[in-house]
């Protein structure tokens, strides 16, 4: 390879670092070249929800996709074990904070989910969770399920680069579910 070629390569990489979008992109490029070509939607999804926890350093990643009367009929996480998941009575069906992110499309930023007011709704056994980060999953025009993380690990709380990094993965599970789900 020459010493362009090298360059050139090197910025792409440095460009890939430095913008969330990209690095998202890339990192879900990466991974679904690991899978079989043919893979269900859950297999699918659960990539986002995996790819989630890891960019934004979640402790716990969701992803719920919703009927048309936003009732939830689907949804993966990440960050729970199995036995975990078999103590859940439901998936929560986000009627709180997730509810107004699903009417409105707005990115929902929660520091202390548990003293929110509009939090309610989890089934029981559900973990411990403080802060959180949600945004719309957008399929033909209208929003039809939410992807959010809960406690970043760290120092910093949610922010806007995280934001960034599940917007351009909620693009993703959209065309998923429009394509492969409905």
């Amino acid at each position: 390879m020459s010493n362009q070629s090298q360059r050139h390569t090197q910025q792409i990489q440095i460009a890939v670092r430095r913008d969330p979008e990209r690095r998202a992109l890339a990192a879900l490029a990466t991974r679904l070249k690991t899978l079989p070509r043919k893979r269900t939607p859950i297999e699918s999804l659960q990539v986002v929800t995996d790819l989630s926890k890891k960019l934004t350093r979640a402790r716990y990643t969701a992803l719920s996709v919703t009927d048309e009367h936003d009732r939830v009929e689907g949804f993966v996480t990440s960050g729970l074990d199995a036995s975990q998941l078999a103590t859940l009575s439901t998936p929560p069906q986000g009627h709180g904070p997730l509810g107004s992110l699903r009417q409105d499309g707005k990115p929902v930023y929660l520091d202390d989910l548990e003293k929110h007011a509009k939090a309610f709704g989890f089934p029981s056994n559900h973990p411990e969770m403080t802060s959180l980060l949600g945004v719309a999953i957008w399929v033909r025009g209208g929003v039809r399920g939410a992807l959010y993380a809960t406690d970043r690990r760290g120092t910093r709380d949610f922010n806007e680069v995280d934001e960034i990094i599940l917007t351009t993965l909620a693009a993703h599970a959209g065309r998923v579910i429009e394509a492969e789900w409905y």
